[in-house]
């Protein structure tokens, strides 16, 4: 069910997210766009990387930086400090009840990468009083449509929604996300076999996206 106010999933609220980066690796990679959207309420801020970007990163993303300019396919962008924006994220997260961050291959990437924003942010503790779980839609989609040839976001866009979008931006992303998780209207108990708490990525492994 979605209201003004988000989209209701049981006794969460799903809010989608996404981050662009400077990178693959996990480790030691950049956040440099956090995006999330729920209903018709969405947040989207930059921050300047501390590490340069990758050659793929960029040519995906359309993000570079140039004299301490963080610019999106050329033009300067505002940015706000690394601390500054998820503190802003966990503000727009408390508008919501029990929110639960929902974002394609989140325990592979997404959330090990927040999960270490927030500890170097000191804004851990204040992250879990907020946040209900996270929801990962690319293990949801492995279930809820078996023996597609891939399960990337565009793909199943393609799929289910018949058209295409702007990729790697990941303001367009969690729109795109948001429209296809309507679409599946996955039920309740799927909801809750795929959620799962922010402490279950603290120690993951180094991995990549697929």
């Amino acid at each position: 069910m979605q209201s003004a106010n988000g989209v209701i999933s049981g006794d969460h609220t799903i809010v989608f997210f996404d981050l662009e980066t400077t990178g693959l690796d996990i480790a030691a990679c950049d956040i440099a766009q956090l995006s999330a959207i729920s209903g018709g309420r969405s947040f989207n801020m930059y921050t300047l990387p501390r590490c340069s970007f990758s050659d793929g990163a960029s040519r995906v993303s359309g993000l570079t930086v140039l004299d301490h300019t963080l610019l999106l396919h050329g033009r300067p962008v505002d940015t706000l400090p690394l601390r500054e924006t998820v503190s802003s994220f966990i503000t727009f997260l408390r508008s919501f009840h029990r929110p639960l961050l929902t974002a394609h291959n989140a325990k592979r990437f997404d959330c090990p990468i927040l999960a270490r924003a927030l500890e170097e942010c000191s804004l851990r503790q204040e992250f879990l009083q907020v946040a209900s779980g996270f929801l990962d839609t690319l293990q949801m989609s492995r279930d809820l449509t078996p023996g597609l040839v891939k399960y990337s976001q565009v793909f199943l866009v393609q799929i289910f929604l018949n058209k295409s979008y702007e990729a790697h931006n990941a303001i367009e992303d969690v729109k795109a996300l948001q429209e296809l998780f309507h679409t599946w209207r996955p039920s309740e108990e799927m909801v809750l076999r795929f959620k799962f708490p922010l402490q279950e990525v603290l120690h993951t492994p180094e991995r990549v996206r697929p």
